[in-house]
């Protein structure tokens, strides 16, 4: 009987170090190949839910709260469940294929980066035509009537903004929840960013999807904030604009990425932006000067400083939680195993 325990034991302590050992690994590899490959230029995962919301919307759209979060409920617990289904799987090899593919899909830091180097290239070419045409691309203001030095600070803003949403966000949900996370984390962060904007048609039916995206980045983004931080070429100026005008911002979690970003190169971010025909006047950040042209490429390598960061930050996180796992169950099930040994619910040692 005391072998029987003990072999059942030992294969219950390996195939639990393995599932754990898959998510590090399958991790490790959706951040290279991120790295190496970026996102692809057709057929991209992500760019499938967002058909998939879209017409979801189409059949659940009305003008309440109420229609939004059916709409949110729908999405993101379809992602949970794909995530859950792909952490039972129970081949080690196998699931560490599913992370890493997950792991690529929702990571965008590659992607971010080289579009700030485009439009770093625009801009120190004088071509401001062709920089307003690659600002969509990163964020969503109106660049048609934008000059250089405002071309520049949306780039180093959205930067800072979408290197926690497309990197360190991600990472966190992943290292806390797996697939689940992973994937859950992409999916909100997607729907904010289809209907969780401010206009008539969003107002009451994005409610949802964008107090989820808040609460959903709050920790992420204070996290970001402290790697801005960290990678800064002067880590006190930039933790003292963080700390200072970090709550400044309109958004909870943005500022703080902006002001670090801030802080971190010595500008000041913030003004007026206009989306859609509609000002917005942001309270400023930071004590240095505006951004100019040459910024834009320091803030890119800002970006991958942290996202780098934030990658061996969360190999590390996963890795404690593969090993602490994979003997606290080994412990719980040897206990479990001497108790039902020895009747009289004393362990073995002090019998």
């Amino acid at each position: 009987m005391g072998g029987v325990g003990r072999a059942g034991s030992g294969r219950g302590r390996a195939n639990t170090r393995a599932s754990g050992w898959a998510r590090v690994g399958g991790v490790a590899a959706g951040v290279v190949v991120d790295a190496l490959v970026g996102d692809p230029r057709a057929g991209h995962p992500v760019a499938l839910f967002g058909r998939a919301a879209a017409a979801l919307e189409r059949r659940l759209y009305g003008d309440a709260r109420v229609n939004g979060v059916a709409h949110v409920a729908v999405c993101v617990g379809g992602a949970v469940a794909l995530g859950v289904a792909a952490e039972r799987v129970s081949h080690p090899a196998a699931r560490a294929v599913l992370t890493a593919a997950a792991t690529w899909a929702v990571l965008g830091g590659t992607t971010l980066a080289r579009e700030g180097e485009l439009m770093a290239d625009a801009l120190e070419d004088g071509d401001l035509q062709r920089a307003r045409e690659r600002l969509p691309h990163l964020c969503g203001r109106d660049p048609s009537e934008l000059e250089a030095p405002e071309l520049a600070r949306a780039t180093v803003e959205s930067l800072a903004e979408n290197t926690s949403d497309a990197v360190v966000a991600p990472l966190f949900w992943g290292a806390v929840a797996g697939v689940p996370g992973l994937l859950a984390y992409r999916v909100v962060n997607t729907l904010d960013a289809m209907v969780g904007h401010r206009s008539p048609r969003y107002e009451r039916f994005g409610w949802a999807a964008a107090r989820l995206d808040d609460v959903a980045n709050y920790v992420p983004a204070r996290i970001t904030g402290l790697l801005t931080v960290l990678a800064a070429p002067a880590p006190g100026r930039a933790l003292a604009v963080l700390l200072r005008d970090g709550h400044r911002h309109p958004s909870p979690n943005a500022g703080r990425c902006e002001a670090a970003f801030a802080g971190a190169l010595g500008v000041t971010l913030g003004g007026a932006n206009v989306y859609g025909g509609r000002t917005e006047h942001r309270p400023t950040m930071g004590d240095g000067r505006k951004p100019a042209v040459g910024d834009v490429r320091r803030a890119v390598r800002l970006a991958r400083s942290v996202g780098v960061a934030a990658s061996a930050l969360t190999l590390v996180a996963v890795s404690a939680i593969a090993l602490r796992s994979g003997s606290g169950k080994a412990s719980l099930r040897s206990g479990g195993a001497l108790l039902r040994l020895n009747g009289s619910g004393r362990s073995v040692e002090s019998a």
